[in-house]
């Protein structure tokens, strides 16, 4: 099914995992056994559903509980450094909120070596505002959750985590270069004015000096706390101080630290949950526009970045971007 707004042009495509699995299955044993033996198949699972509903019917009448099976909505998330994907993760989380039961699951497959903080603090609100609304959250990480990534992790009842995923860095890094001696020696002057002690204090092109250093570092060290004590309220069992140190483990180690809570794919943890669940995967994109159907925008996008490589302003337009704490 797709849903969108002429407002906010986001489609939502909604797949049930558990008729597609299905009809893979049917696909699968067609292609080995035969029409026949499909066919036979068909018959013994119609039969069973008929029992099933009659057995249903039967505890209905006696007055014994026919709850119907649970849901369980799976959203995918593969964070960039921006954590661009909380633009499509919040729409999901909003119409699950409005839509979906007290009780029911929502998995998050999860992939982000981390990023921004204030990206990764926004796609993990969000998060939070699914257990806020009284639903079950699960993360499920295959290859990687460091960093800004885990900060989103950590929000889940429930951790799980490959074998070999990484999982951890819970730090905070920034870095950038310094032109100020190859501008002095080129005999070019560089001035910046500012009004407030600390509106800027390292810089790309002007001279640090140690109390510049010392502040920025603070403001580093500011970062890590609020970073740890996001952890810590989300996961009171982990020994903070222990893992709060920048380091990433594989999964087993990761299991053995209380960062994680088993060991298992996503897509085993999906399968088993089809069993006493119906499923369903939400997938969301920007609708395209006509320009983008037929290519021009990409093309566009394409010659337009060939040309800002080339500006000679582009390290100033680093300065900025490089002055910005990433979780790490």
């Amino acid at each position: 099914m797709l849903f969108h707004s002429p407002k906010n042009p986001i489609e939502l495509k909604i797949l049930h995992l558990n008729e597609a699995q299905k009809q893979r299955r049917e696909d699968l044993m067609e292609a080995t056994q035969g029409k026949d033996a499909l066919k036979q198949f068909k018959k013994t699972m119609a039969k069973k559903a008929k029992q099933a509903l009659k057995a249903k019917s039967k505890n209905k009448k006696k007055g014994a509980s026919t709850d119907t099976k649970s849901q369980v909505f799976v959203l995918d998330f593969d964070g960039d450094i921006k954590a661009t994907a909380v633009k499509h993760l919040r729409e999901e989380i909003s119409t699950l909120i409005s839509a979906a039961n007290k009780g029911d699951e929502v998995v998050i497959r999860l992939e982000s070596g981390g990023g921004l903080v204030h990206g990764y603090g926004l796609a993990a609100a969000q998060l939070v505002r699914l257990k806020d609304a009284g639903l079950k959250l699960t993360v499920c990480v295959d290859k990687v959750a460091a960093s800004g990534g885990y900060m989103m992790a950590c929000v889940a009842d429930n951790v799980v985590a490959a074998p070999f995923a990484i999982i951890g860095s819970i730090g905070v890094v920034s870095q950038l270069p310094n032109f100020h001696k190859w501008l002095k020696n080129h005999d070019v002057d560089y001035e910046m004015f500012t009004a407030g002690d600390y509106k800027r204090t390292v810089t790309v092109f002007g001279e640090n000096d140690e109390e510049d250093r010392a502040k920025y570092q603070e403001e580093l060290e500011q970062t890590h706390e609020l970073f740890k004590h996001f952890v810590n309220t989300y996961r009171p069992e982990l020994d903070v101080a222990k893992v709060a140190t920048g380091e990433h483990w594989y999964g087993e180690d990761a299991l053995k630290l209380n960062l994680i809570d088993s060991l298992q794919t996503s897509d085993s943890y999906i399968l088993a949950r089809m069993d006493d669940s119906e499923v369903y995967a939400l997938h969301s994109r920007q609708k395209p526009t006509l320009a983008e159907k037929l290519g021009l925008a990409q093309a566009a996008e394409a010659t337009l970045t060939i040309a800002v490589d080339k500006l000679p302003d582009a390290l100033a337009r680093f300065d900025l971007n490089s002055r910005l704490n990433i979780l790490k």
